[in-house]
Order: C-alpha cells, then structure tokens, then sequence
C-alpha cells in the first residue's frame, strides 16, 4: 500500500485584489498556515469520492492524458487535514487544489510533479470552484514566499517568485484582524466588481489604478525596508478597494475604529452585506497586538511562509 502526502500554505494578497482580474500585478505572501492532503492507495473498487475530490482527480487525469504523461489510474483513501482558517481570503481552496494535486499526480504516474506541474492543474481545479480565478492563489500556495503576479491572458501569466522576504520591520508590525466570514463566494465578489465596473467604468478603473500604483510601492517599500512607505501603501490600497466596492459597512467602520492602533485594508475578494473577511493590519510603533485583544479585536498571527508545495 503506497501512502503519499503533500502540504501547501494559505497566502494573504498584500495587495492587488480584484485589480488582479483586470490584468493589473497583485503581491501575495504565502503564510505559515497550511492544508495537508494524505492518499493511500487501495485495492478497494467502487469508492465513491465527494464531489471536490472527484473533480480533482478528472483534472488531473485529464491534464496527464494531454500532455501525453504515462500514468496508471489508482483508487485510493485520503484525509485532509488544515488550519488555515475556511472563508476568509486566505487561499484555503488554493491550498487544498494545490495539495491533492500533488498527490494524485504521484500516485497515477509514481512520479513527484515539478512545482509548475501542479500549479497548471491547481489552476485548472480553482476554475471549477471559483469560475473565474486569477490564478495568484494558487500560485503562492505552489511556490511559496513572495509572489508578484500577473495575468495578461487567459493563456499567458508572469509568475515572478521574489528572492526577498518581508524585513521584520515591517512583518513586526502585520497583524490580521477578522472583520468576519462574507455571507458572498468569491465568485459572486468578482462579478460583483464586474457588474460594477460597467455601471461606474471611470470610478472603477481610477480605483483599479490607484491599486496597481500602491501594488508597486508596495514592492519597493519591502525592498528599502521602508515601513511608512508600506503603511501608507496599505491605507491607500485601502480606500482604493471601498471605492471598487467590496468592502462592507460593517469592515469600513472595524477598520475606522482600529485606527487609533494603526492602518488596515481587507485581503481577498471581500464582502459587502456583513463582514469583509481578513483585514491585513500595520501597527503603529506605539501600538501592540496586546492593546487589540484589549479592545476585544480577534486577531491572527502574521508570519509569512517561506516554502511552498512540500512532500511530507
């Protein structure tokens, strides 16, 4: 019996959310939370898997059969195992697609898949539960670290995997605060954006610009170490996602009350009837986690991940 195992981390998009679908450059961190998928394969006939796992495993057979790579269909039993936290923003889909298809492609072909491998068939999942993924998910859930991403076409993404991290200048500084799950998918969100960018287009788009300007800033803020430049990136990312419209009242006025303790911004698509999902949250100098549990704010920690796809 043949057991394989693989893990992939959650992400936070520091930013670039929404901006991403529009061929504009999103920078995502990988972060110390994963989901790891175990198979063991089984003489077993006739398994019935659920519907997530089933649509995995005909991508992947799917994927190995067009690129013409020798493999061998196996039934198998599996378990799934996370903890990063389910509806949030932080890639947990991503991370399973990731995860499983690691898996299945080694247990079909006897081979370990290269990164890539998995990220092209990842994707491909995503599209099945998402409908319409940038693809950045699941690339920081394949590659780890720091991803700058962008998606010209369908057919054609710049991956770039950064060979430098967060300085703990700034990363000392993050902290993640729950505005609460969204009552929308992610799909929903996105075509949200869409119905609203053909209603508002100037408003929409200036948003969407102001977004890939601080996405870049961004990128040159953690290169200088430059922690006021990241805040103020992040405080302008901020109200550049309001105006795109996915953060909720209720998000708009958490993140109003924080800001005696610092500046924040919701990560992922957001929500727009209750909560907005995560706030990526900096610190002022003279604030503390500590003062936040004080005020009764529900906080998770910041620590970005450095690995990617790992076999267990």
């Amino acid at each position: 019996m043949t057991t394989i195992s693989y893990s992939a981390p959650g992400k936070i998009i520091l930013s670039g959310e929404h901006s991403v679908v529009y061929a504009k450059p999103a920078l995502v961190t990988a972060v110390d939370f994963s989901l790891t998928c175990t198979l063991k394969s089984t003489f077993s006939k006739g398994i019935t898997y659920e519907k997530q796992m089933q649509f995995c495993i005909d991508t992947t057979l799917s994927y190995l059969k067009s690129k013409k790579i020798k493999h061998t269909k196996k039934d198998f039993t599996y378990s799934i195992s996370s903890d990063i936290p389910r509806g949030r923003g932080m890639g947990s889909s991503a991370a399973y697609c990731v995860a499983v298809s690691a898996c299945l492609y080694e247990l079909f072909t006897g081979k370990e898949p290269p990164a890539e491998t998995v990220n092209s068939i990842a994707f491909l999942c995503e599209k099945h539960f998402h409908g319409m993924p940038s693809g950045v998910d699941v690339s920081a859930a394949s590659f780890g670290g720091l991803i700058f991403y962008r998606k010209e076409f369908e057919f054609l993404k710049h991956i770039s995997a950064l060979n430098f991290k967060i300085p703990s200048v700034i990363q000392d500084q993050l902290v993640l605060i729950d505005s609460g799950k969204p009552i929308e998918s992610t799909l929903h969100m996105v075509r949200h954006v869409g119905k609203r960018y053909n209603q508002h287009p100037q408003e929409v788009e200036t948003a969407l610009n102001l977004i890939e300007k601080t996405t870049r800033r961004m990128v040159v803020s953690i290169v200088k170490e430059d922690a006021g430049m990241f805040a103020e990136s992040i405080k302008d990312n901020g109200r550049a996602l309001v105006d795109v419209g996915i953060v909720s009242k209720q998000a708009q006025t958490l993140i109003s009350a924080l800001s005696a303790f610092g500046v924040g911004k919701v990560t992922g698509a957001g929500g727009i009837t209750k909560g907005s999902g995560l706030i990526l949250f900096f610190l002022n100098k003279d604030a503390s986690v500590d003062d936040l549990k004080k005020k009764g704010f529900n906080t998770i920690p910041f620590v970005q991940s450095h690995t990617g796809l790992r076999k267990e």
